[in-house]
């Protein structure tokens, strides 16, 4: 399976920090976000990945042709401007697409996680597939629910959850869409209008590095002794 990280996005909440710095390359533990994805895409069995990129490309560019990229064959979508989520996947979609419409691991870079992408790489969906999480504190009405079927749907069916930036989708649900921002939420909604968003909670480790404190508390996580990570909230 092919994967495609998304690190195009401006980091406007992130400034300063983002003002000389490209958000996959600010760093946790050490390393640059973005490394983080790359090492876990190589040891599930990924061998080939997108990287999209915009603001401060150059660094990013840099980086992925320089850094120890883990064996990884890596494609770089440079947009002019930010496209949007599904607007990018449209513009990387020569990399991502095939005869079979093989589905495609899809991941944010702007979130951590312990989850094990080589659990997703025999998903097939027949649209896609999401994985939730619990709501994190700044997100706390989620944005999906789940059916005793597995399937995603909008309907508040008692417990809602968040979508954790990680998915799985067909090239076919991107094809012959105009090129430009788009975003990816209108397309999850026709999915799931067909029968064919399907879904699963993750209850690892999780964290949306919105911001500069996400950012920190994320490094402490990262510094911390064995035991202490062990035993921390799941989801910060």
């Amino acid at each position: 399976m092919k994967a495609m990280i998304l690190a195009a996005g401006l980091g406007t909440r992130m400034r300063p920090l983002t003002d000389h710095c490209p958000k996959p390359l600010l760093r946790a533990g050490g390393r640059p976000l973005i490394d983080f994805h790359l090492a876990k895409l190589a040891a599930a069995g990924v061998r080939e990945v997108v990287v999209n990129c915009s603001w401060l490309a150059e660094q990013v560019q840099s980086y992925l042709s320089s850094a120890n990229c883990y064996g990884l064959d890596i494609h770089l979508s440079r947009e002019a401007q930010p496209l949007e989520t599904a607007g990018g996947i449209v513009q990387a979609l020569p990399y991502l697409d095939s005869d079979d419409d093989a589905p495609f691991l899809l991941v944010n870079g702007d979130v951590w996680t312990d989850i094990d992408f080589s659990q997703l790489l025999n998903c097939q969906p027949q649209a896609a597939h999401l994985v939730l999480i619990a709501n994190p504190p700044h997100h706390p009405n989620g944005d999906f629910s789940l059916t005793e079927a597995g399937l995603v749907t909008e309907d508040d069916l008692g417990s809602r959850y968040t979508f954790s930036g990680i998915s799985v989708w067909r090239p076919s649900m991107f094809r012959g869409l105009a090129h430009g921002p788009r975003a990816l939420k209108p397309l999850m909604q026709s999915a799931i209008a067909s029968g064919g968003l399907s879904g699963e909670l993750f209850t690892g480790h999780w964290w949306d590095i919105g911001t500069p404190q996400r950012l920190a508390d994320l490094d402490d996580f990262l510094n911390a002794p064995p035991q202490a990570t062990d035993s921390a909230p799941k989801v910060p």
